[in-house]
C-alpha cells in the first residue's frame, strides 16, 4: 500500500496521521478515525479514534496503529472486557501484553508486512478469545510488559465512550417510545398534561403510579375498555441501566433503519461456529422493518448503465424437451417404453421425440444490499462505497423491472446476533415507483454486518416469495462481515456457509463488491465458490453483469438437477 510504504520512509506530522483512518478502518474492520496523541504519549483508542504520537519513529506509529485497530477488530476492548481493567493498570499492561499478540496474529493476513515481526507466537497461544486472555492476565504466571509499540489500553476513556453512546440510544428509543395509555389518561383527568413530573417521586402520592394507586383503592372504577385497570401495560416505562450493553460505533448518521418499528419478534436463525465446526441453533434474529420514505430524495430510476441489454437473453436459452409428438431427435427412453406397449398389445404412446424449445423468462431476483456503517468509507474518486453499491442496487432493480422478472430490494444491517434487521425498499409484490427509490434514496449507512443471518433470511424471502422456477440472490457488500461475537474469520466462515446452503436449494447467489477496495483474497473467504466480484464503479457493471448472471443461475442449476 503506497500509505503504508510512505509511512515508514518519512516522518509524519498530525495532518498525516488523519489520513491514516482508511488504513485503521482496514485493520480494524470498522469506520475507525486517527488523531494525533501528546507528544510522549503512547498511543491508544477510545473505541472511535486511534490516537497516535507523531514525535514517534515513523515504524512506531505504524506498529501502535496496526495494534490498537488489531485489538478493535478482535473484540478486545468490548466494554464487559475492559470493564475489569479499570482502575488496574498493572493487570491492563499484562492483559495487553497477551492479547495484544493474540489480536496481531488473527489480523496477520492483513497487516502490514513491517508488523508481522512483532508477533509473538507463544504469547499469542496462551489466549483464544479475549476473555482467556484476561484469565491469563490474572494469573501469577510471568508475563512481561508489553511492548512501547502496543501503547496502552485506557479502560475509563473507552467506558466513558461506551457509555455516552448507549445513553444516546436509549435517549432516542425513549423519545419514539410510545406512551402508557393509563397513564395518560391519569395526566389528562389530574391537569398533568404531557409534560412528565420530574420532581415528585413516581411511587409517592405526587407521581403518575401513586395517582394510579388511589384511583385502583376507590370502591368504583370505571374503564372505558373495560377489565381489570393496568392488566394490559406496565404502571411506567422500566427504568433503563445506567451502564451495560455493547455501544453500536458508527461514523454514520443515526436514524434511518433505526428508527422503523421491527415487526414481531422476527425470525431465528443458526449460524456456523467454525472453530467448534458445528451449528448454534436459533442463534440470530432477522427482523423485516420499513424503511422511512420520508427524508430521503428520489432515487433516479434510470437504466444509466445500460443493463438491460446485457441481462435481456438471460434464461431464455433453448430447453431440450422429452416426450414431445414432434421434435429433432428420437427420445430413446420414450421409444423403448412405446415398442414395449406395441409388443404388449397395448396403444403406443406417439410422444416419443426430443425437441429443442426457447425457455420461457421465469426468474426471480432478490437485491441485498449491505448499508453497515463500513460501507460510508469514501472512495477514489469521493463518493462513498455506499453511494456506489446504491446506484448499482438502482440500475438492477430497474433494468430486471423493465425485462418482467419478479424482483425485490432488501437492505441490511445488524447491531448483535438477536438484532439483525433487513429494511423492505421494494418487496416482490411491490411497484417500482416513486416511494421505493425515496425509500432507496433515504439509506444511510450504519452499525455492523452480519451477513450470514442477512443472506439466510433473504434467501428464505426467495424461496417462499419468490414464485419462479429460478431464484437468484444477488448480495451487494463491501465483505466485511463483523459485529459483536462476529469477528473477521468466523463472520467470513459463516457467511460462506450461508451461501452454500441456500445454492444447495438451488438459490443461485451472485456477490458483487462495487467500488471497495477489499482485495481479492479477503473477499474469497466471505464469498466461497459463489459467484462473486470486485467492479471499481458502478459504470462498469455492464461488461461483467452478463456473464456473472449465467454462470450463477448455470451453477444452481446443475445442483437443482
Amino acid at each position: 500500500m503506497e500509505t503504508t510504504t510512505s509511512l515508514e520512509n518519512d516522518q509524519v506530522d498530525g495532518g498525516r496521521v488523519r489520513r491514516l483512518s482508511l488504513l485503521a478502518s482496514a485493520l480494524a474492520g470498522r469506520p475507525l478515525q486517527v488523531a494525533p496523541c501528546q507528544p510522549g504519549e503512547p498511543a491508544w483508542t477510545d473505541g472511535r479514534t486511534v490516537f497516535v504520537d507523531t514525535d514517534a519513529r515513523a515504524r512506531d506509529q505504524l506498529a501502535a496503529l496496526a495494534v490498537q485497530a488489531s485489538l478493535l477488530a478482535a473484540g478486545s476492548l468490548e466494554p464487559d472486557v475492559v470493564r475489569g481493567l479499570a482502575r488496574r493498570p498493572a493487570l491492563a499492561r499484562r492483559y495487553l501484553a497477551v492479547e495484544g499478540h493474540r489480536a496481531l496474529a488473527a489480523n496477520e493476513r492483513v497487516l502490514p508486512p513491517a508488523v508481522r515481526p512483532l508477533i509473538d507466537g507463544d504469547l499469542a497461544a496462551r489466549g483464544d478469545s479475549p476473555a482467556a486472555s484476561l484469565a491469563a492476565a490474572r494469573s501469577r504466571d510471568a508475563i512481561g510488559d508489553p511492548p512501547d509499540a502496543f501503547g496502552a489500553i485506557r479502560a475509563r476513556r473507552l467506558l466513558a465512550r461506551s457509555d455516552r453512546v448507549g445513553a444516546s440510544e436509549r435517549s432516542d428509543r425513549a423519545a419514539h417510545r410510545p406512551r402508557d395509555p393509563v397513564l395518560a389518561e391519569l395526566d389528562e383527568r389530574d391537569g398533568a398534561g404531557a409534560t412528565p413530573d420530574s420532581v415528585s417521586n413516581p411511587v409517592g402520592g405526587g407521581g403518575a403510579l401513586g395517582r394510579l394507586l388511589r384511583r385502583l383503592l376507590q370502591p368504583v372504577r370505571q374503564l372505558e375498555a373495560g377489565g381489570p385497570p393496568g392488566v394490559d401495560a406496565p404502571t411506567r416505562p422500566a427504568r433503563a441501566p445506567t451502564r451495560g450493553g455493547h455501544a453500536a460505533l458508527s461514523t454514520a448518521v443515526a436514524g434511518t433503519l433505526d428508527e422503523a418499528a421491527a415487526e414481531g419478534r422476527g425470525t431465528k436463525y443458526p449460524e456456523w461456529d467454525a472453530d467448534r465446526r458445528r451449528y448454534r441453533s436459533d442463534w440470530c434474529t432477522v427482523r423485516e422493518v420499513e424503511p422511512p420514505a420520508e427524508g430521503g430524495a428520489p432515487f433516479s430510476a434510470s437504466d444509466a448503465y445500460g443493463l438491460r441489454r446485457s441481462l435481456a437473453r438471460l434464461g431464455t436459452g433453448l430447453d431440450s424437451c422429452h416426450r414431445q409428438v414432434q421434435g429433432d431427435d428420437v427420445d430413446i427412453d420414450a421409444a423403448v417404453e412405446a415398442r414395449v406397449d406395441l409388443i404388449a398389445g397395448a396403444a403406443p404412446d406417439e410422444a416419443i421425440y426430443l425437441d429443442s424449445l426457447r425457455r420461457r423468462r421465469d426468474l426471480a431476483v432478490l437485491i441485498l444490499l449491505d448499508v453497515s456503517g463500513s460501507t460510508a468509507e469514501p472512495g477514489a474518486t469521493g463518493d462513498t462505497v455506499h453511494e456506489r453499491q446504491r446506484a448499482a442496487a438502482a440500475a438492477l432493480l430497474v433494468a430486471l423491472h423493465d425485462l418482467g422478472d419478479r424482483v425485490a430490494l432488501y437492505a441490511f444491517h445488524s447491531q448483535g446476533r438477536s438484532d439483525v434487521r433487513l429494511a423492505r425498499v421494494k418487496r416482490f409484490d411491490d411497484d417500482l415507483d416513486a416511494l421505493a427509490m425515496r425509500r432507496l434514496g433515504g439509506l444511510v449507512p450504519h452499525a455492523y454486518s452480519r451477513l450470514g443471518a442477512a443472506i439466510r433470511h433473504g434467501a428464505t424471502i426467495l424461496e417462499k416469495r419468490g414464485a419462479t422456477s429460478r431464484r437468484l440472490l444477488v448480495v451487494l457488500s463491501d465483505g466485511l462481515a463483523y459485529d459483536h461475537g462476529y469477528e473477521r474469520a468466523y463472520g467470513a466462515a459463516d457467511a460462506r456457509r450461508a451461501l452454500a446452503e441456500a445454492r444447495r436449494r438451488g438459490t443461485a447467489c451472485l456477490c458483487l463488491s462495487v467500488g471497495a477496495s477489499t482485495d481479492a483474497d479477503a473477499l474469497r473467504r466471505v464469498f466461497g465458490s459463489a459467484a462473486h466480484a470486485a467492479i471499481p464503479a458502478a459504470e462498469q457493471l455492464r461488461q461483467a453483469i452478463g456473464p456473472l448472471f449465467r454462470s450463477a443461475i448455470r451453477s444452481a442449476e446443475v445442483r437443482r438437477r
